[in-house]
């Protein structure tokens, strides 16, 4: 027998006695890339004797490495921070030596010193409404975020704006949908609909009121709080702009004062106090909190524009709290939803994704971050506080984690009618075990935990 032969020979009987035998196939070419002459029936028989081996399959090996088990969490809280904080974590990164903006760097540490998960290009996805221009008027301001400030932006814009009591912001429509959060004090809503039918209703603190695009509406401070009231408003157009608004008096103020006497069928006289150019917000006299519609022929409008959300009991979860409107509880609203959302410190919103509306986001307390995983290897961590917007396209996954050491709480809002999300942990859960396992090569005992309900948010992992 040949020595190779022999050799060969005895790998196939070492390969009867282990675990892990090589498969038949894998014999062939190291026989057939020999110099020693092999017959036709030697490598048959090879084949058959590999091939009836009862040893089990090699272990599973990754085809990639390891993740890193580094924890990467944030490297500063923006409340304790003190000095100069410096793009380092570990042993990557260096101090600055030349200008710094400490105030900012300080704010974004996952900016300026990013986890090791972060790569490639997302994008901005945070804009600190401070950072818009602000329309001083007498009476109140509104300053704006729009897809001039964050190109992101493109399916949603917003507008903060503070009315002092009495204060009003002027009879208007737009070209676009509006929908409004309560953030502070009362504001009394008039509107009329394409029916002639007419509307009117007080809103306070965390509620909310909706106008079809189109519909003629005003705004109104009440004296209930004596700092008048302060709201943020969401348009489903991320190139909305709130210095393009249809408003009353710039119309009148260009329209021939003869054709306006004609439309009214009143003497040109009356029209001598209009004013030449738009009030946008002004003072005026208070209005009664109890103030009703006036009277109206045609009815009021059938579908309340205004919601009490401030009513709505929240859904009580392990890490906080969630309570949603969309058009199964405020019919009117077909264009934008909402989820408010809190975070206890230590625990996150879960990680998930929205499979077809983008996510326009709004600080209201506390601070916390969130990493926006765009595919591709791309992702992207950022910081809020309150007051921030955050931006999130479709299908982007991502989570909110509570950084601070008081309670997060913020808007979740979409251009759409319902309210939806796919959670991760419940994706998993719902899926194959061992499916699952082939791809995260996760113990028994981590799959039991996956939930198969969403959890949303998450309380703090626990130590035990």
């Amino acid at each position: 027998m040949s020595r190779f032969l022999a050799s060969v020979l005895c790998a196939i009987l070492l390969s009867h006695t282990t675990t892990a035998a090589p498969a038949a196939s894998s014999l062939v070419p190291s026989a057939l890339s020999s110099s020693s002459a092999v017959s036709p029936s030697t490598v048959s028989s090879l084949l058959s004797a590999g091939s009836t081996s009862t040893a089990a399959a090699a272990a599973a090996s990754p085809t990639v490495p390891y993740a890193s088990n580094n924890p990467n969490g944030i490297m500063w809280n923006p409340d304790s921070a003190s000095g100069s904080p410096q793009p380092i974590r570990g042993n990557l990164g260096a101090s600055i030596l030349g200008p710094q903006n400490v105030a900012l760097d300080i704010q974004n540490p996952d900016i300026l010193a990013p986890p090791t998960t972060d790569a490639g290009t997302v994008g901005n996805a945070k804009w600190p409404m401070s950072l818009s221009s602000n329309r001083l008027q007498t009476g109140g301001w509104a300053r704006q975020q729009n897809v001039a400030l964050m190109p992101m932006a493109t399916a949603m814009a917003g507008v903060n704006m503070r009315l002092e009591a009495g204060a009003v912001r002027e009879l208007h429509w737009h070209q676009t949908a509006e929908w409004a959060y309560v953030l502070s004090g009362y504001t009394q809503i008039s509107s009329v609909d394409p029916e002639g039918r007419n509307y009117l209703a007080t809103v306070g603190p965390g509620d909310l009121w909706y106008f079809p695009a189109g519909v003629p509406h005003s705004l109104q401070a009440t004296a209930e709080s004596v700092n008048g009231t302060e709201f943020l408003l969401v348009f489903p157009d991320g190139s909305f702009s709130e210095d393009s608004t249809f408003m009353l008096t710039d119309w009148t103020a260009h329209i021939p004062k003869e054709v306006l006497a004609k439309n009214f069928q009143v003497d040109i006289s009356a029209f001598d106090n209009i004013p030449s150019t738009d009030l946008y917000i002004f003072p005026s006299t208070a209005p009664s909190p109890d103030a009703t519609a006036v009277e109206d022929p045609q009815g009021q409008v059938p579908q309340p524009y205004t919601y009490s959300f401030s009513n709505v009991t929240a859904t009580p979860l392990s890490g906080g709290s969630v309570k949603i409107a969309d058009s199964t509880s405020f019919a009117i609203s077909t264009q934008i939803a909402v989820a408010e959302v809190t975070v206890a410190p230590g625990a996150m919103r879960e990680l998930h994704w929205h499979p077809t509306q983008d996510e326009w986001g709004y600080f209201l307390e506390g601070q916390g971050r969130m990493t926006l995983f765009a595919s591709s290897g791309n992702a992207r961590t950022y910081n809020y506080e309150a007051g921030d917007v955050s931006y999130t396209p479709a299908t982007y996954g991502h989570y909110v984690e509570n950084t601070g050491n008081t309670t997060l709480r913020f808007l979740e809002i979409f251009n759409t009618d319902r309210f939806q999300d796919i959670s991760l942990a419940q994706w998993l859960a719902l899926t194959p075990p061992a499916l699952v396992q082939a791809h995260l090569q996760l113990s028994d005992e981590m799959m039991s935990h996956l939930n198969k309900t969403k959890q949303i948010v998450v309380g703090p992992a626990s130590t035990a």
